[in-house]
């Protein structure tokens, strides 16, 4: 007896001193804290850390540095770290194919061989012809750090139009590549972002959308006010370009378009911010071989009461997708010349799917349906009549491509355990038959996703995906990663990543929640998680983590929680309401500071999304959440990485460091709290090695918080 005694205090001693050798304290840089106080409405709130805001500082420079410093020294001891990479590395080892597209009766699409750092672009004459790679992005630099971000063939097939941007930053410049002789034109367009091209039929020019100049070291930071319509014809400069629509008086606002599959008509869309509904506008270019570029813009909705999405046209009649008294969405028609809502014809009535995706394809209107945050897809007739579905290979995302002057529709599909496929369908004989299917180093008939639901703090009932390895034991001991996102009517569905095996091997589970915020349910579901609502979007996740927790998939030393952008705010909100609930937290690039994010960059769209600290109301809200400014000073955080990038221009870093700067500073216990800076990449972009780099970085932190502390045996 004594000796069982004696050897469980060895066992005790032993496990606390391997505790105290994980959550050994650290040595942050020392961090400037200045004295600066804003008054809102009359409250004051403390901004010790503004200077971070300048990212041409090299004050900045030095204590990202520094920080980078601690973060790779502590991550270069987790033991499972190696191990991690290298199993990434293998299974991300495949050949991936994006969605083909065609033009001029030829195959388009890009393709990576497994490991390069961005996929080359290539051209196919017919489904069973050769490729033929027409452009590389991985000779335009050796570390990848420019980015090809956006490609559009001309109609005639001749000439291939393509972005390029620095770091991938929003700002992109497109060239022109003449296919014949594999050289460039010397048209380049600059200053575009949040856009791409169109062409009209004659391929002799193309409409986009650009951004005044910025003022000279601002372009990573000024804000995307003045946003401008217009047309550019090959060979001339851009100087000469039309501009059709300019929003110089219309701060915060969006301006894009394109020109209709037959040429005929060019389509323009404004928006306010990231704000689903918008108004639209046409031109009637009349010969589509010879474009009336002097024919007037006329207005169709000028309302901005709802969403406006035009599939295509036969004709005059134009087939639309909209929420106009359908939340949930339909497909309408209507003759272009006479569009008043009066004279709609019903095509695909709202039903109790939302509608997340639609286009005419094939003579056909061809609907994806959301059904509890899963893809369906079904055909209908011109006149609504019923074509029957498109089936897919199981549950999960798929991702639809077609033209109306095509029998076909290729289509891209994926779950959680199902890599991501090309599928191209059949009209004619209603078969699909994969394109270049991908061969990936995982087995994944050891494991199985399922869903369920809960009850959030309200009592709204929210779905939930679970991944794991079959037949797991629910003795709440199993290491969970809880993934979500929760805004901008973005829904997350199931999808694979080459970084979740890893997980899986090592027992982990992997959880998936769909919360408010998102386009799961509809535009209800959205506006639930919306400006003074969007509390309920961190409940949702709360109440996710409890259920986890009540079933005994897991525990919370054993539970980690991540998010990305909108998602990595919806981390730094919870973690600083509720950091007794989880064993580690990864906010990657989050919107950590709602009170000034408006200022910079991308931040003005998202006001119609979050609300303003500028309104003395939204003001009231956004201060209850802000996770800068609601760390506690005397509060024992959650093990906590962060990562951003240097040429973030969509959320700029500042966000991450002053969330991680406070965090530090008032962090209660030895826990340790890091930021990963990554270089010459973006908030949407980074080279393939450094993606594996840093998704392994973050899932060895997570993994050795979590209580994995050695890699699967036999691997």
């Amino acid at each position: 007896m004594k000796q069982t005694r004696f050897l469980s205090l060895c066992l005790v001693l032993v496990l606390i001193g391997t505790t105290l050798q994980a959550q050994q304290t650290l040595q942050y840089p020392e961090t400037r804290r200045d004295t600066i106080v804003d008054n809102y409405f009359g409250t004051m709130v403390p901004a010790p850390y503004r200077w971070m805001e300048d990212q041409n500082s090299k004050e900045v420079e030095s204590w990202v540095e520094a920080e980078n410093k601690v973060a790779f020294g502590y991550l270069e001891k987790i033991p499972v770290r190696d191990w991690i990479n290298k199993r990434i590395t293998k299974v991300w080892n495949y050949e991936k194919v994006s969605v083909p597209e065609r033009y001029a009766g030829e195959l388009f699409y890009s393709k990576n061989s497994g490991l390069q750092n961005q996929s080359p672009i290539y051209v196919q004459k017919t489904l069973s012809g050769e490729p033929s790679m027409i452009l590389d992005p991985n000779k335009l630099s050796p570390d990848g750090s420019i980015a090809l971000l956006g490609y559009e063939p001309s109609p005639d097939g001749k000439i291939l139009g393509y972005g390029l941007s620095q770091g991938g930053s929003d700002w992109r410049e497109f060239h022109f590549r003449d296919l014949a002789t594999s050289s460039d034109l010397a048209d380049t367009i600059k200053w575009m972002r949040f856009s791409g091209i169109s062409w009209t039929n004659d391929s002799k020019g193309f409409f986009y959308s650009r951004f005044p100049a910025p003022k000279e070291g601002q372009a990573l930071m000024s804000a995307a006010n003045g946003q401008m319509f217009c047309y550019h014809k090959l060979g001339t400069p851009q100087s000469e370009d039309k501009v059709f629509y300019d929003l110089k008086d219309l701060p915060g606002w969006y301006v894009g378009g394109g020109v209709s599959e037959d040429g005929r008509y060019v389509l323009i869309y404004l928006s306010k911010g990231t704000d689903p509904n918008n108004k639209l506008y046409y031109i009637d270019l009349k010969d589509p071989m010879n474009p009336d570029l002097s024919s007037p813009v006329k207005p169709l909705f000028e309302k901005d009461d709802a969403e406006y999405a035009p599939l295509g046209n036969v004709g005059t009649t134009v087939y639309m997708q909209t929420s106009l008294s359908a939340p949930d969405r339909r497909i309408v028609s209507f003759d272009i010349a006479n569009s008043d809502p009066g004279n709609w014809k019903s095509v695909v009535p709202e039903s109790k799917n939302v509608i997340e995706q639609s286009l005419l394809a094939g003579g056909k209107v061809v609907v994806r349906y959301l059904v509890d945050a899963k893809s369906e897809v079904d055909l209908f007739a011109l006149d609504g009549k019923s074509e029957g579905e498109l089936k897919l290979p199981g549950l999960g995302t798929a991702g639809l491509s077609g033209r109306n002057d095509t029998p076909e529709i290729f289509y891209a599909f994926t779950s959680f355990l199902y890599p991501t496929t090309v599928f191209r369908y059949d009209m004619k004989t209603g078969k699909s038959e994969p394109f270049q299917p991908p061969h990936v180093d995982f087995d994944p008939s050891q494991y199985e996703t399922i869903q369920v639901f809960y009850n959030s703090k309200d009592g709204t009932r929210i779905p939930m995906f679970i991944t794991m390895k079959k037949g797991t034991k629910l003795d709440g001991q199993n290491p969970t990663l809880l993934y979500a996102y929760g805004g901008f009517d973005i829904s997350i569905t199931p999808g694979f990543s080459p970084t979740l095996p890893a997980w899986l091997e090592m027992g982990g589970i992997y959880a998936v929640p769909n919360l408010r915020g998102g386009g799961e349910y509809g535009e209800a579901w959205h506006r639930a998680g919306m400006f003074e609502k969007k509390q309920n979007v961190f409940d949702d996740f709360i109440g996710a983590a409890e259920y986890l927790i009540k079933e005994k998939y897991t525990s919370t030393p054993k539970l980690g929680i991540e998010g990305y952008s909108n998602g990595g705010l919806l981390v730094g909100a919870v973690e600083t309401q509720r950091p007794d609930l989880y064993g580690a937290c990864y906010g990657g690039a989050g919107v950590m500071d709602m009170l000034r994010y408006q200022k910079f960059s991308a931040g003005v769209g998202w006001v119609p999304e979050y609300g303003s600290s500028d309104d003395s109301t939204q003001f009231q809200y956004l201060i209850k959440y802000s996770p800068v400014q609601n760390i506690k000073p005397g509060t024992c955080y959650p093990p906590t990485i962060v990562t951003t990038a240097d040429h973030d221009d969509r959320v700029v870093p500042s966000h991450s460091y002053k969330f991680i700067a406070t965090m530090q500073h008032d962090q209660a216990c030895n826990n340790p709290v890091i930021i990963r800076v990554e270089t010459k990449t973006s908030h949407n972009y980074m080279p393939t090695d450094k993606r594996i780099a840093q998704a392994a970085d973050v899932l060895a932190f997570m993994a050795y918080n979590l209580g994995i502390k050695e890699a699967p045996k036999g691997e």
